[in-house]
């Protein structure tokens, strides 16, 4: 295996890391918030999009700076705000396929029980962005540095 492909696969298992933990972040406030997990009565019952948006901007916090400080580290900010905002708009972008799924699935079909919730917004919707995600963020905001154009001696 090329080192090319060997660092590729390194970030994206790196990525995977750090998604998995701001997503199980994510997933846990946004039972606790709308079906009262661990605590008993729902906080906000009706207001799934607003949670998962809430839930999913404090992961957002978190895998901006796992993704900055492990994933890429060989990529230093190109951009005044270390690209931060650039992160920001990719992920609320990103953010559309799985509170898209979760709309579908409350609004379309009815279901507003915990398990069609993290059915369709933390399975089958993160699933849509994770790829998105990896993409645009190591193009747009964690890029390579450009190499200097050396001389010819």
């Amino acid at each position: 295996m090329s080192d090319r492909w060997r660092s590729l696969l390194g970030e994206v298992w790196r990525f995977f890391a750090v998604a998995q933990a701001a997503t199980w972040v994510s997933f846990l406030l946004f039972n606790i918030a709308l079906h009262g997990w661990l605590i008993g009565d729902p906080l906000f019952p009706d207001q799934a999009i607003l949670v998962y948006v809430i839930a999913n901007s404090i992961g957002m916090i978190i895998s901006y700076h796992g993704a900055r400080g492990w994933v890429f580290p060989d990529r230093p900010p190109q951009q005044a705000d270390g690209g931060w905002t650039a992160y920001v708009v990719i992920n609320l972008a990103a953010m559309a396929l799985p509170v898209g799924c979760l709309a579908i699935s409350r609004h379309l079909f009815g279901l507003d029980d915990a398990l069609s919730d993290n059915l369709s917004a933390n399975g089958v919707g993160l699933v849509l962005a994770f790829g998105a995600r990896f993409y645009l963020f190591r193009r747009f905001v964690f890029r390579r540095p450009k190499e200097p154009v050396s001389s010819a001696a």
